[in-house]
C-alpha cells in the first residue's frame, strides 16, 4: 500500500525558514512524480512544486519559485521542500502526493497522499 507522511511544519515569523520532508512507502519512488500541494483555509487546494514530473525535472508554482526548492532522495525515498523567506500568504496545510510521471500540477493527477502537515506563517 503506497503511503507518504509529511513532517516538518510548524510556525514560523515572516522570512523564516522550514523544512518540510516526505517519507514514501509501498511504491518505488523512482517511478513517480512527486508534487506538493497547499491549501489554505476557504481556499481551493494549488499546486506548489513537482518534481520528476510531465513539466520538468522541477517545477514551482509563481508565487514561490525563487523561495522554495524541491528535492528528492530516492535511496532514502524521501522527498523533501525547503522554504525560504515565508511570507503570511505562505499559510497552509501542505501535501505531498505521488502520480505518474507525466503528472503535471493537478491535484486530479496525482493518486496517492499524505495526511498533510501545518504550516503557519506569522507577521
Amino acid at each position: 500500500e503506497a503511503q507518504l507522511v509529511e513532517s516538518g511544519g510548524g510556525l514560523v515569523q515572516a522570512g523564516g525558514s522550514l523544512r518540510l520532508s516526505c517519507v514514501t512507502s509501498g511504491f518505488t519512488l523512482d517511478n513517480y512524480a512527486i508534487g506538493w500541494f497547499r491549501q489554505a483555509p476557504g481556499k481551493e487546494r494549488e499546486g506548489v512544486s513537482c518534481i520528476a514530473c510531465g513539466i520538468g525535472s522541477t517545477y514551482y508554482a509563481d508565487s514561490v519559485q525563487g523561495r522554495f526548492t524541491i528535492s528528492r532522495d530516492n535511496a532514502k525515498n524521501t522527498v523533501d521542500l525547503q522554504m525560504n523567506n515565508l511570507k503570511p500568504e505562505d499559510t497552509a496545510v501542505y501535501y505531498c502526493a505521488a502520480g505518474e510521471p507525466e503528472a503535471r500540477l493537478e491535484s486530479f493527477q496525482y493518486d496517492y497522499w499524505g495526511q498533510g502537515t501545518q504550516v503557519t506563517v506569522s507577521t
